[in-house]
């Protein structure tokens, strides 16, 4: 059997320097960045060196929550963009609904102050 130059050289290469078995798991994290709450996905080794490339990419510290590691069929997908006529509707829903949270605890609040003034007058 004869074997070419670049048969024995590979070969060589192989042995010499053989390839390491590291698969790349992916890790999801939350951090922050300009004071907003991200949360990302990267592809590290472990988890200690997911921390290191978000530190490095983002800045020291920047890491809130995690990394911990996540499957492929967890991945998050991105949120399409609503079209404006609809965002408009989606915008006026929530604020319907944060505006009726807000009456309720408005309600409760003056409810336990006029109880506390009850029970002030007949403390007298």
């Amino acid at each position: 059997m004869v074997l070419s130059a670049h048969d024995l050289l590979s070969n060589c290469v192989e042995w010499a320097f053989p390839t390491p078995a590291v698969t790349m798991k992916k890790y999801q994290a939350y951090i922050r960045v300009k004071g907003h709450h991200i949360r990302t996905a990267v592809y590290a080794d472990s988890p200690l060196h997911a921390r290191l490339i978000l530190e490095y990419q983002f800045g020291m510290n920047c890491v809130l929550e995690g990394p911990s590691p996540i499957s492929e069929s967890d991945t998050f997908k991105p949120i399409k963009p609503l079209p404006p006529d609809k965002y408009r509707l989606a915008s006026m829903r929530q604020q319907k609904e944060r505006l009726a949270k807000d009456i309720k605890a408005e309600q409760e609040r003056q409810q336990l102050k006029k109880a506390q003034q009850q029970i002030f007058k007949l403390a007298r």
